[in-house]
Parts: structure tokens; sequence; C-alpha cells
């Protein structure tokens, strides 16, 4: 077992809190914003794809270079080619990196396919040699792994769990759902609760996590060391403190309306906002909006018509009636609906 320590957490006497690697959604800026609403522990960076001809993505390593969250980040790989996957561990070990993460549960087809994220799962040998050549390159920081339960079922469950021992990994983030199930369906905390009594490292339970009272609900069921959230971080960037608020046994102090208003200019103001074309920054704010809106008006009329907009004036325009109307109102910290 590695005597790597994993870095330090906000509240040592609190269960640790992460924001899940989502890919073009966790980028330097969107840490920032985060940060700005309330930490997480711990980040990690969208993957960085690893093959032969592969560099180092410069988008991606800013969120380690420029990041002045104060914060830990953790590089993010993807990637089955045994040599590449150590070459591009040693190159981020040259940086401000919490730890390398290898990334073994990635849903999407294109990935999957290519035998990397999630299709690992159906490679316990391939696994097996992969983190043990890791093992060998990453000693001196945490080496951790982001996984599911399984690709289409848990067949392979049990022997990836062995390996994630065998090797030493330091932390393990684990989404209850298989690679087939993507994001529907319920969540299989019994698996994640399993993993914690089976493996030594921590455990940070992944998998719709939309609340602080189901953070606590989740901790509760699992035993795990923490949480890591992804999709309703987005929704609710106030969740990690909500979090602490709630293991505290404190109040969860109501978000006003009039500041979501002010979290989507947040978003919006990107510095790369000037260089994209209208239409693409549209899409961008409304890759959010869509875990926003819901949590605003349960019956769904500012989600139809935040996605019928078709401009920068009537999109904000829009945001201002629905989100100003009334100053008093306040956000839903839980959610109504997964999208």
């Amino acid at each position: 077992m590695s005597e790597v320590l994993l870095p330090q957490p906000l509240h040592p006497d609190l269960p640790l809190t992460a924001l899940a690697p989502m890919q073009d959604v966790t980028n330097l800026w969107f840490m920032k914003v985060i940060a700005h609403y309330g930490s997480p522990d711990y980040f990690f960076t969208e993957y960085f794809r690893v093959n032969e001809t592969s560099r180092l993505n410069p988008n991606i390593l800013s969120a380690i270079t420029e990041n002045d969250t104060l914060r830990p980040v953790f590089a993010q790989i993807l990637g089955e080619s045994i040599p590449d996957l150590v070459r591009t561990a040693r190159e981020l070990c040259n940086y401000n990196i919490a730890g390398i993460d290898l990334n073994m549960g990635c849903p999407a087809p294109r990935i999957y396919r290519k035998n990397v994220g999630g299709g690992l799962l159906l490679l316990p040998e391939k696994v097996d040699r992969i983190l043990g050549e890791l093992r060998q390159v990453v000693n001196d920081r945490p080496l951790t792994v982001k996984m599911r339960v399984g690709f289409e079922n848990t067949d392979t469950f049990d022997k990836i769990l062995y390996l994630i021992d065998r090797h030493g990994i330091d932390l393990l983030s684990l989404h209850g759902r298989t690679v087939k199930d993507l994001y529907h369906g319920a969540v299989r905390y019994d698996l994640i609760a399993e993993a914690v009594r089976r493996v030594r490292c921590p455990v940070l339970a992944n998998g719709n996590i939309d609340s602080a009272t189901t953070a606590l609900e989740v901790l509760s069921q699992t035993g795990a060391a923490g949480v890591m959230v992804g999709r309703w971080a987005i929704g609710n960037p106030w969740i990690f403190h909500q979090i602490r608020q709630a293991l505290q046994s404190k109040p969860i102090v109501p978000v006003p309306l009039v500041e979501v208003r002010n979290y989507i200019d947040r978003l919006w103001k990107t510095p790369t906002v000037a260089t994209i074309p209208m239409q693409s920054r549209l899409g961008y704010l409304k890759m959010y909006l869509n875990y926003i809106a819901l949590s605003v008006d349960a019956n769904g009329h500012f989600l139809r018509q935040m996605r019928q907009s078709s401009t920068e004036a009537e999109l904000f325009n829009l945001c201002d009636r629905v989100l100003l109307a009334d100053k008093h109102e306040n956000f839903s910290s839980a959610p109504y609906s997964v999208l």
C-alpha cells in the first residue's frame, strides 16, 4: 500500500468533497466560479487524452498552472497505451498537481469503444498492467482512480476492486452506475458501500448527489470518506458549502434567485467570451442553464423558453424576467428532476 498522503482538506474533521471531472465543463474558469461560491476539497481536471501522438492539452493544463483557487487539482488521464500513459504521467508530475487520476468510467460510446475510460472495466488484465506501471512512476504523490461499478453489469467489479487494493491506489471515486447506465436509473450505493469495506484507500461516493441532504444520506448509507458531485454542482454551485453546513448541523442558508442571476453572469464572463462566436457562446451557457433551470422553475417553462432563445439579448431578458421578478424568492437547493 502506498504511503503517499492525500492533500489536506479544507476541514480535516469533515468528510471529503470533490468536484467530478466533466469534459468541456470543469475547465479553469468553472473551477474559479465554483471556488467563488464555496470550493470543494479537491478539483479534478478534464481528461488529458493519451495516445501515441498526444501532447498535454494547454487548455486543460491551464486548470493546473493558472489555478488560484488554493485547492488541490488532480490531473486526470484517459488512455490505454501503457508507454504513453507512463510518459504523460511523468510529464504531468513536473507540474503542481495533487496527483494523477486514471479515468476508468467515462460512459461516452466514442470513448469506451476504444477500450479507454469505462471500456477498461471490460479488461481487468489490462487494468492490472496499467496500474502497476503508473504506480511505479507516480510514487511521490497520490495515484487515484475514477470508475463505475461495471460496464454493462458488475461481473468485473470484484476483480477491479482487488486491483485497486493490490496497486496501492490512494483514492477511489466510484460512480454507482454501470457505463451502459449513463446517468439514468438507480445508483447502486450498496456497491459503493461494498467497495468501502473492500479497499483500504478512501472512497468517494459519486452518482446523483443532488443536494446536501442527499450527500448526508449517501455518506450514512455507504460509509464513504466523502462525496464527489458532478452535474448538480453545475446547477447549484453552492452545494459544497451547503454540504459542509449540513455536516456541521447548521441550517442551510437560502440562496436568493438574484444570486442565481449573478451566477449566470459569472459563467458568461469567461475570459475567452470575446473570441467565441455568439451561437457557440449561447450553446456554452445553455449547457449550464439546463441544470439550473429546473431548480428555478419546477414546471419547466423557464427550461423550455431558455432552450428556444436564439440571441444573447433574448436569453438574458428571459433570465431577468424569471430571476429578478421577486427579489425575496429563493433558489431551491433540492432539484426537481434529473435531466
